[in-house]
């Protein structure tokens, strides 16, 4: 079994996904409301954005709490196999 990975900026980074998943319900709303493709592109934009900055946000918190500050070589590995997702 895997143990729980928890930190003290993740109930911020749910809450942000959770935003982000509300407009993006509002989003398919608008489509299948027939809603112009600006406002659509628009919305769908900011989404995007919310989970670009969601990803980040979890990046720097691994970054900061997870790598040891003598960079093993675990966690340069580990470094390299995040940082992809930059």
């Amino acid at each position: 079994m895997i143990k729980p990975h928890a930190h003290a900026t993740h109930p911020a980074l749910i809450a942000r996904l959770k935003r982000a998943d509300g407009h993006l319900r509002a989003v398919i709303e608008m489509i299948e409301a027939g809603k112009p493709c600006l406002e659509i592109a628009q919305q769908l934009h900011a989404v995007e954005k919310a989970v670009v900055n969601a990803k980040r946000a979890l990046i720097h918190d691994h970054i900061d709490h997870c790598l040891d500050v003598d960079h093993s070589p675990e966690d340069r590995a580990d470094l390299k196999s995040i940082a992809r997702y930059l």
